[in-house]
């Protein structure tokens, strides 16, 4: 079943390789934008941890609002995330310029928050551009700036490959999105299961 522009209304991922786990998410829009309500359970490194989120963007994909709550061995964490769409961003209410040009929340529990600058950036074959993010660790829910860059390398209509990096992880992965841009196949971290 599909939501309205293309979306499927759910998706699902398995966790592989970093960690293993599971993802679900409910995928919602309307005339405002696009609404992501999901949860990850998984296991890494020897310690079991969930990641519930509800996520909204406005109709260019630019994030808005980030509602994240979570718990590990060290207990229960929580964190609102809010963005005017422009560069600014505030979390629980205080500012924080660290995240200043930041359009996109990335959470390291979930592979679909990769969906969004994908949509955002609408990117040619052949083109490439920078997409810092709002990234938020799993285990204690906290907030840094992640550099990333995203690289379109192909598209047959059906699916599209990316080539990804995230420098301060030394990490650089080849990602492949379905005719709607969301991911299919995150090299060492998750397969769409759904």
């Amino acid at each position: 079943m599909s939501s309205e522009h293309g979306l499927p209304a759910t998706a699902a991922w398995r966790h592989r390789e970093a960690r293993d786990g599971f993802e679900s998410v409910f995928i919602s829009s309307d005339a405002t934008g696009y609404g992501f309500e999901g949860s990850t359970a998984a296991v890494e490194d020897g310690i079991a941890w969930w990641v519930t989120y509800s996520i909204s963007l406005d109709t260019m994909w630019r994030t808005r609002t980030a509602r994240i709550a979570g718990r590990s061995e060290w207990g229960p964490r929580a964190v609102v995330l809010e963005a005017d769409g422009r560069g600014a961003w505030w979390i629980d209410g205080q500012p924080a310029p660290q995240l200043s040009g930041c359009l996109d929340v990335d959470l390291e529990a979930s592979a679909c928050t990769n969906t969004f600058p994908v949509h955002r950036m609408r990117l040619d074959v052949g083109a490439t551009a920078d997409a810092p993010a709002a990234y938020v660790r799993a285990l204690d829910l906290r907030v840094e700036r992640l550099e990333q860059r995203y690289a379109r390398v192909a598209d047959d209509g059906r699916s599209s490959r990316y080539d990804y990096e995230a420098p301060a992880f030394a990490f650089e992965a080849c990602l492949v999105y379905d005719e709607t841009a969301l991911v299919v196949d995150y090299p060492g971290i998750a397969r769409r299961v759904l």
